[in-house]
């Protein structure tokens, strides 16, 4: 091992000592979080695990009007990874592999973009077991040398792995010990094994351990449960004997964790969040499942109720009064689009004011007609009596023709539903989390082609559809009700105790609920017809 080998290992693993580290989360280390964590103060933040399947089969694209680098899933057009030059040298690429030719060409394709790739070797979720993925490598310490040498050869960038407890501590310190002849800049180790979850204890004696017989920095990964402050960090890797810590479950619930200052309140934290998750055109899915995890049980408060309700980013952004700047940020995007000359393309992530501002693709394949449009299954656009697969089956009734006969394709978990009606074929180009909604996609794409429904059908809320909407005026009404008896009981000479304190109470959490996302009653209102000018959120910009 020559001097110079040596000296450029020792480089790369000065990444790893002393640091704060954000862990790899699904759905929820996408670009908004892990900026936020930047802003912070982590030292490194851990991108959500892709498949390296997914990113061979990506295309990636510069996007101009956002200022990022994207990568995009040739099968469905989604954005599946995006970044940019503010997190580069923070941001480390988190790739699920079994193949090491496969896992080297994913690290030759997000070198140029991260400070760092890794290899997951802990997921214990039955996915990755079955595709030999994750904690089904801590059993192939063949395979593990392959990936391990093959990316450390053939990468400029630190290699590293993130692992879980083998069953004993000295099988776990075997395989550590083998890790690291690859030349891996670090190790992070889940304090649990595969079929330990977050309910049990992290055994932090056994990191201590491993720590004391590696030359290579140990990085200490689940004592979320152990850290509610900034200080609580150093003393679970001082227990642990680590040369760093890597948050997860701490870090999603409030990520200013990492602030040398102090945790924030959750409110600012979640603004935040929700002005990157606008700013970089966040899938709503995502957004939704993050601030979800921030707000716990909140999520029963008046506030989370309605956030439950929601069906688009624009509708998060209203309840935390972030209306005007959602407004601002589209409107900046247009500008961006139109100066580009920009088209869209399949697989955005939110939906246009009306069919008019779609495009309709009609071809013929193997002898079968095709219609094709890009529309999306928004839930909270239609009333339940009003939803593309009734209104379908009531033309289809009435006008005595063929259908329906729905079929399915699953990409990477999403489906594509068609329908054929009356001999033509009718899909939408967009995938759906569900098999159901991929239907009622299919439908509203027949009833546009067909001229069944209006242009605005399943674009813009109906009237009365926005149960977000329905949970906020009722707690106005409730307001405005606890007024008008206070005032009244304070009229009266002899006013019953009890009927006023239950009074102030309900005034005061209507109160609470108004002033902490800044909305009111005719805001709401105003906000609800804006909405359908704008549509429900912003397109992605690629170019």
């Amino acid at each position: 091992m020559s001097n110079q080998y040596i000296d450029e290992l020792a480089r790369m693993s000065n990444q790893y000592i002393g640091k704060i580290i954000v862990a790899p989360m699904v759905r929820v280390c996408t670009l908004p979080f892990r900026l936020l964590a930047v802003d912070y103060g982590t030292d490194l933040v851990y991108t959500e695990e892709t498949i390296d399947f997914k990113m061979l089969r990506s295309i990636k694209r510069n996007n101009e009007i956002l200022g990022t680098t994207d990568f995009i899933d040739k099968s469905d057009g989604t954005v599946f990874f995006r970044t940019c030059e503010k997190e580069r040298t923070k941001v480390i690429f988190q790739v699920g592999t079994s193949d090491a030719e496969r896992a080297l060409k994913v690290g030759k394709m997000v070198e140029p973009h991260v400070a760092g790739l890794d290899v997951n070797m802990g997921c214990p979720k039955e996915f990755s077991i079955k595709g030999g993925m994750g904690a089904a490598l801590l059993t192939q310490p063949e395979k593990v040398k392959s990936i391990l040498n093959t990316l450390v050869q053939g990468l400029s960038i630190p290699v590293t792995c993130k692992i879980r407890l083998l069953n004993s501590l000295e099988d776990t310190i075997e395989f550590c010990k083998m890790v690291e002849k690859c030349g891996v800049a670090a190790i992070a180790i889940h304090g649990r094994t595969k079929e330990e979850r977050p309910n049990h204890p992290n055994h932090n004696d056994m990191i201590r351990a491993i720590s004391s017989v590696l030359t290579i920095p140990v990085i200490a990964n689940g004592g979320s449960k152990e850290i509610m402050c900034y200080e609580d960090i150093e003393k679970f890797r001082q227990e642990t004997g680590a040369s760093s810590v890597m948050i997860a479950r701490a870090a999603m619930w409030n990520c200013s964790i990492v602030r040398p200052e102090g945790v924030l309140p959750l409110d600012t934290v979640t603004e935040a969040y929700l002005k990157y998750s606008i700013a970089y055109d966040n899938p709503f899915t995502y957004t939704k499942y993050a601030v979800q995890n921030m707000l716990r049980d909140l999520q029963d408060t008046p506030r989370g109720k309605a956030f439950l309700e929601t069906q688009t980013l624009q509708e998060i952004s209203t309840i935390w009064g972030l209306d005007e700047y959602f407004r601002t940020q589209l409107e900046k995007q247009n500008e961006a689009r139109g100066c580009l000359k920009f088209e869209e393309k399949n697989g955005k992530t939110a939906m246009p004011p009306s069919a008019d501002h779609v495009k309709t693709l009609k071809r013929e394949e193997n002898g079968q007609k095709i219609v094709e449009m890009p529309i999306q299954f928004i839930r909270g656009n239609f009333n339940n009596a009003d939803l593309p697969k009734m209104l379908l089956n009531t033309y289809i009734f009435r006008n005595q023709v063929s259908g329906p006969h729905y079929s399915h394709v699953v990409l990477d978990k999403f489906f594509s539903a068609s329908v054929v009606v009356d001999g033509i074929k009718y899909a939408s180009t967009l995938r759906e989390k569900s098999k159901r909604y991929s239907e009622q996609g299919a439908a509203a794409v027949c009833l546009h082609a067909l001229g069944v429904v209006d242009k605005t059908y399943g674009f813009v809320p109906a009237d009365g559809a926005r149960k977000y909407l329905q949970v906020i005026n009722k707690i106005n009404n409730e307001s405005e009700q606890s007024s008008k008896r206070e005032s009244l009981e304070n009229e009266d000479p002899e006013p019953n105790c009890e009927k006023v304190k239950h009074s102030k109470k309900r005034k005061l959490e209507s109160s609470i609920f108004q002033r902490t996302h800044g909305v009111k009653h005719k805001e709401i209102e105003k906000g609800n017809d804006s909405s359908k000018a704008i549509g429900n959120g912003i397109v992605s910009g690629l170019s």
